[in-house]
């Protein structure tokens, strides 16, 4: 069997694939990959399907080493590669002798990057997929040092590519958000301070949300709110007037009023703490 041994597993990586949509209904959020495109992109080029499990990795690296001979590709953050002793490039196929320590190294600019091995991350799925859900519990638990991971066998021969053009991280997010269900609950001015003030992304952010620092929004209703169902992208505002965006494994329900839903929230997979967030309503 082929597998990939972990070294140094950083301070997290986790299997990721495009999710497990559907399950909803049971409990289950969809998880997966914070940034499906980059990991699309890294399977792509090392000839996987694009649904194949990669690794997600966050902040600090990792160091991995292959038992046989095969290629990978990182995309996302901008992180220094070596493949034993000579750099390697992000965003292009790279080829790694068996035995060959891949290190990835800390993130300069963004937060995570996506790595694609050639044959895909074999671990067992559950419910249809390989992805590590943080909250749930479902799929493989994040890595630790000496964990081996199955490698499936390549089906295609890596893109035939020199390099790819990095997507900019930008150091300001602007994120359009519409009014939530519970945007009433909040006193008048609260949507018009959401979209017009300047927050921070706070370090005790994750898998499951960003959370924020900034102007408080303040509730016009005081009473207790009965759970009830939460989608990716809802801005939840706890006790402490401070909102909350769910990401890939948020819970299917909560009990914080939502005051708003953020269109897209893949740029949020590269905020790193101190990231400036803007919010704008869909007509501005």
């Amino acid at each position: 069997m082929i597998e990939l041994e972990v070294l140094t597993a950083g301070a997290l990586t986790t299997v990721q694939d495009l999710g497990r949509p559907g399950w909803a209904h049971l409990g289950v959020p969809r998880s997966g990959a914070l940034d499906p495109e980059a990991l699309r992109l890294a399977n792509r080029l090392v000839g996987n399907p694009e649904a194949a499990a990669g690794l997600e990795i966050t902040m600090t690296g990792c160091a991995l080493r292959p038992t046989r001979a095969t290629t990978v590709a990182v995309v996302g953050a901008e992180v220094e590669v070596r493949v034993g002793e000579r750099p390697g490039d992000t965003g292009r196929p790279l080829a790694v002798p068996a035995g060959a320590v891949l290190r990835i190294g800390p993130a300069r600019r963004g937060l995570r990057c996506w790595l694609a091995v050639a044959g895909g991350i074999a671990v067992d799925p559950v419910l249809g997929s390989r992805a590590t859900d943080t909250l749930a519990g479902l799929g493989p638990a994040p890595l630790r040092d000496g964990d081996r991971l199955p490698l499936g066998l390549p089906i295609s021969p890596p893109a035939p590519v020199d390099l790819t053009l990095p997507v900019p991280l930008p150091t300001e997010l602007h994120l359009t958000a519409r009014p939530g269900p519970r945007h009433d609950w909040f006193d008048p001015v609260a949507l018009d301070r959401l979209y017009g003030s300047a927050y921070t992304v706070s370090p005790v952010s994750n898998r499951v949300g960003v959370r924020l620092t900034g102007a408080p929004l303040t509730r016009a209703v005081s009473g207790e709110l009965p759970s009830e169902g939460i989608v990716l992208g809802a801005v939840q505002v706890p006790a402490d007037g401070q909102p909350l965006i769910f990401l890939a494994d948020h819970p299917t329900t909560g009990g914080y009023p939502v005051i708003a839903v953020v269109d897209e929230v893949t740029p949020l997979a590269q905020a790193r703490p101190g990231t400036t967030v803007r919010f704008h309503g869909p007509q501005r």
